[in-house]
């Protein structure tokens, strides 16, 4: 599957990183063929901090530094770009770089609770970091939404389309996930792509930590499939006060948006929504 016309891959993933061809067998009706096919490209990447191994994630290569700093951020573990000095990968024996190992550089005098990111051993690019167990005990690290957004409704009826002319990636295997981070007229900010839902939106995070934009106030973040309790965590650890949906919420979702002071709509499709936290504006 080719890409669509006027599609083109984001600074930091190219085809060849987000994608593998394989030989399939293709059957249409009494029809068949063998044929090569694009799919989505999932590698495991370890992040390091200050070379102690914290976390191992199946990803979507490709904006390694924006993945890995975004987790980061979204655990609690970095708040401010000072913090951190360099992301590099780490070097094989022969003196190559491991793409797949990544090593964040702390600046002089900044330090992290490694005990906390040693409890992620493993992250599927399913299920996200799972370990807090109460949408209080997150509150308690990243505090609500201060000053809640009614994003209007014909500005998120127009947000789909702008998602999906700049999922290129998807658009050749249609495996891959998205998050896109809008302002408050509907102005696509970035986009990221990603087997993994909590991925793609780290790696949003991660692009904005960069550009010294966190908190992301008078934000609204798209996201291609459901909205779990994790993104909504994720959301709100970097300040975002409004997440829309393709596809449907969890029930921790809604309980942790309405908690949290964040718009949460969900089954946006075109001028159909579902309002589950918050107020809309006309």
């Amino acid at each position: 599957m080719a890409p669509a016309a006027g599609m083109r891959f984001a600074a930091g993933m190219s085809l060849s990183k987000a994608t593998r061809t394989v030989s399939i067998a293709r059957h249409e009706g009494a029809a068949s063929d063998v044929r090569d096919d694009a799919i989505a490209a999932e590698e495991p990447l370890e992040i390091r901090v200050g070379g102690h191994s914290v976390a191992v994630v199946m990803r979507t290569p490709g904006h390694d530094r924006e993945l890995a700093a975004g987790f980061l951020v979204t655990e609690g573990i970095v708040r401010r770009r000072e913090e951190v000095l360099d992301l590099i990968y780490c070097k094989s024996d022969g003196g190559q770089p491991e793409e797949n190992i990544l090593n964040v550089v702390l600046a002089p005098g900044a330090t992290v609770d490694l005990a906390r990111l040693t409890r992620h051993v493993f992250t599927s690019s399913s299920c996200g970091v799972c370990s807090k167990a109460t949408i209080a005990a997150v509150q308690a690290q990243f505090p609500a939404i201060p000053r809640p957004l009614m994003p209007r409704r014909t500005v998120l009826a127009a947000l789909p389309e702008k998602l999906r002319a700049a999922q290129a990636a998807f658009a050749v295997t249609g495996g891959l996930h998205a998050s896109a981070l809008f302002d408050t007229e509907g102005g696509l900010r970035v986009v990221r792509e990603d087997v993994g839902r909590h991925n793609a939106l780290d790696k949003v995070v991660g692009h904005e930590f960069f550009a010294e934009r966190l908190p992301l106030a008078d934000t609204i973040l798209l996201v291609s499939g459901r909205v779990s309790f994790e993104i909504m965590q994720k959301a709100l650890a970097a300040g975002i006060p409004a997440v829309a949906a393709i596809s449907a919420p969890t029930s921790a979702a809604v309980e942790f948006a309405r908690a949290s002071g964040q718009a949460l709509v969900g089954f946006l499709r075109g001028e159909r929504m579902n309002v589950y936290a918050g107020t809309l504006a006309g």
